[in-house]
């Protein structure tokens, strides 16, 4: 019974969130979502910059702006959900050492990358 009322409060709660991204626009300076305190300490986009903004795309079916406000995690977060599932369903241990090393070297070539001056896909915002 304890279990079930997790999963429902979970999923209320996932819900909720995806609604608010949905209805607020990240993209608009001013709306009530944390900055990233990665940003504000070092001034460069983390790996995941830009995720609220890809979301809010993706719940309003614009791929591209999805794909230039964050590629890594519209691609990264599907293929590790599944290769989640697999290792599940195989009844494996989800993160072994060699997948936590590739998780890590992909964020920070990630982080890298995208704070190259020049490189094109970085999070956008529109201002007013």
């Amino acid at each position: 019974m304890e279990r079930s009322a997790t999963a429902i409060g979970t999923g209320a709660a996932a819900i909720g969130a995806l609604t608010y991204v949905g209805v607020v626009d990240p993209h608009r300076p001013g709306t009530m979502f944390p900055p990233c305190p990665f940003r504000l300490l070092t001034g460069w986009n983390c790996p995941a910059c830009g995720g609220l903004r890809m979301t809010h795309d993706l719940l309003h079916g614009d791929m591209g702006a999805a794909v230039v406000d964050n590629v890594f995690l519209l691609v990264g977060l599907p293929l590790l959900a599944i290769w989640l599932v697999w290792r599940i369903s195989r009844g494996e241990r989800l993160f072994p050492g060699p997948a936590i090393v590739t998780i890590v070297v992909a964020a920070i070539s990630w982080t890298v990358v995208r704070n190259v001056p020049g490189f094109p896909l970085v999070p956008t915002l529109i201002s007013r």
